[in-house]
């Protein structure tokens, strides 16, 4: 069952990869154009999937839903922002610190504890944060601001999951959020609105099949095997987004710029591992 969600991690980690080189290859876009795109492209699997099951759009906590939606949608935006700005391993690093401000959020409004070595473990984390500005001349403070907001605003969707709980399905959580997001992006694009042509249309509409297959994969192997030994694996996203990127895009990364990403995510895993 282990390899089998390690199978389906793979997988999911490759797509969110590959949505990630696409937000990045399609930067011309205005970037409330691509959320508008990304999210019209998952309703096209949320919605039959709803109506095909018989499972009511509407939900039961409608207050938390819609604001969940709403704070996914500005952490979406951000983080689509900070890509233009940064190099994608560099962005995704910087946005997956999101747990982080998740369990303070959780300290504040929750009441959880906070383990003192998970503070060693965030420490570690930003550790690597501020090496990739102090000493990484391809981060720029654009991009760093934006990645870390679309950080804040991901922990802060952490904590509106938890207050949701099981008491909605989670393809009616998600419905919400791309419903509210192609509003929002539609809304907003409209004044700086360029028509896709030809080929252009299939790639930014592929932007939430890769989003939507990201998280059904993901939610698969979370159903496959014990959490603590899986969660780690969803950070491969940034190997897969560097290696992509290289290749594709030839972005290049220092040496100092390498091991910020890795104490990034030695700290994230580690946390993971003392909470666990």
């Amino acid at each position: 069952m282990y390899k089998k969600a390690i199978i389906y991690m793979s997988i999911s980690a490759l797509a969110f990869a590959l949505l990630n080189v696409f937000v990045k290859k399609l930067g011309y876009f205005n970037v409330y154009q691509i959320v508008f795109f990304r999210s019209i492209g998952t309703l096209l699997f949320t919605i039959p999937f709803l109506i095909k099951n018989k499972i009511s759009f509407s939900g039961n906590k409608k207050v938390l839903l819609v604001s969940r939606g709403v704070v996914g949608c500005i952490a979406m935006t951000l983080f689509f922002m900070s890509i233009k700005h940064l190099s994608m391993g560099s962005a995704v690093s910087i946005r997956y610190i999101s747990p982080i401000f998740a369990a303070c959020f959780a300290l504040f409004l929750l009441k959880e504890k906070i383990k003192h070595l998970q503070w060693f473990c965030f420490g570690i984390a930003f550790f690597g944060v501020v090496l990739l500005k102090g000493f990484d001349n391809q981060i720029n403070n654009i991009g760093l601001i934006f990645a870390i907001a679309s950080a804040i605003f991901t922990g802060l969707v952490y904590i509106f999951i938890r207050k949701i709980g099981d008491s909605d399905h989670p393809v009616v959580i998600i419905n919400y959020f791309m419903i509210i997001s192609a509003i929002i992006g539609g809304v907003l694009s409209i004044n700086d609105w360029t028509n896709p042509i030809g080929l252009e249309w299939l790639l930014l509409l592929s932007l939430g099949v890769y989003g939507y297959f990201g998280q059904l994969y993901m939610t698969k192997a979370f159903q496959t095997t014990e959490i603590n030994q899986v969660a780690p694996l969803k950070y491969i996203e940034v190997i897969f987004t560097m290696i992509i990127g290289a290749i594709w895009l030839n972005e290049t990364y220092t040496l100092v710029a390498l091991l910020g990403i890795l104490l990034i995510l030695t700290g994230l895993i580690l946390n993971f591992v003392v909470k666990r």
